[in-house]
């Protein structure tokens, strides 16, 4: 056997110093992000959160932040605007029956009203996973925790959504059949989205539409490509939760032991959600700019419905 020898300048490592390097690796290991933190608090997303740090309103021990490059301990105290965020809580969701005419935000710069000024006062402070635009309703999910609501949003985990849609105007079935392989509208590719007639009336039809992608106002585009005119959207289902007999703008917290049965694994590893590529998050970051700069003349060229 050959020992390998260390040179005389530097003499081997006290042991000592050695038990506080692993200390100390231990307790980057049982620290994290900051953004991260504030997210499974349910404070906001993980983006929403590097814009708060960015904005000097949060503090770690007093001292305020100007870059979300930190990671902290359990230990130390995180502050929002002043106020203490409380230790993460187990993973929570609702469902919430959202009626048409609220905009799917915490704040909205043109003043409309927000779905989150009308939710009960008892509930905790929650975020939404995914959204609906000013003139949809239905089914929305809710969480208290920002890691799980960004495992449940990601592509990979690609939940299918469910809507009943009235449309004015005649479509043919032919294409709504063709819909099943993809369809590219103003040069944005929409994914297969199954859609059926379930009862024509005059001019007037309902029909039942399935897809997995839900890319920014995607059905009233596509409908309206085909010749037609959304007058109604319902979500009625989100992947393996159901709108059901819920009524309007009430909210159902969904049972831990149902939560478990249907997340599974993405509910024990909602802290933990794989990377994206450098690619997806390009697409991601440009999807959300893209949504923030139309959101608002979007809700307003739709009009009441």
């Amino acid at each position: 056997m050959v020992r390998a020898i260390m040179p005389a300048s530097k003499p081997p490592r006290d042991p000592k110093e050695r038990d506080s390097k692993i200390a100390s690796d231990d307790a980057s290991r049982e620290g994290e992000r900051i953004a991260k933190r504030l997210a499974r608090a349910g404070v906001c997303s993980r983006r929403d959160a590097e814009k708060l740090i960015l904005e000097g309103r949060v503090a770690v021990d007093g001292k305020v932040l100007s870059s979300p490059a930190l990671v902290v301990t359990a230990a130390q105290v995180v502050t929002v605007d002043g106020k203490i965020v409380g230790a993460p809580e187990a993973p929570r969701l609702w469902r919430y029956h959202k009626p048409d005419g609220l905009i799917t935000t915490h704040k909205d710069p043109q003043g409309r009203p927000t779905l989150f000024e009308r939710l009960p006062p008892d509930l905790p402070r929650v975020i939404s996973i995914g959204r609906l635009d000013l003139n949809s309703e239905g089914l929305l999910l809710l969480t208290n925790d920002g890691g799980l609501a960004r495992r449940l949003e990601l592509p990979s985990t690609a939940w299918i959504r469910r809507y009943r849609v009235r449309v004015y105007g005649t479509i043919a079935n032919s294409h709504l059949l063709a819909l099943e392989q993809g369809i590219t509208v103003d040069g944005v590719r929409y994914g297969s989205i199954q859609a059926t007639i379930d009862q024509s009336k005059g001019a007037n039809s309902w029909l039942s539409m399935s897809l997995r992608e839900g890319k920014n106002r995607e059905i009233r585009r596509v409908i309206e490509y085909l010749g037609g005119k959304v007058t109604r959207l319902i979500r009625v289902g989100y992947g393996p939760f159901e709108l059901g007999e819920l009524p309007r703008g009430a909210v159902e917290e969904v049972a831990p032991k149902i939560l478990r049965t249907q997340l599974g694994g993405l509910l024990t590893g909602a802290d933990s959600a794989p990377k994206q590529s450098p690619s997806d998050k390009r697409r991601a970051d440009r999807r959300e700019s893209e949504r923030q700069q139309k959101e608002a003349a979007d809700a307003d060229r739709s009009g009441p419905v």
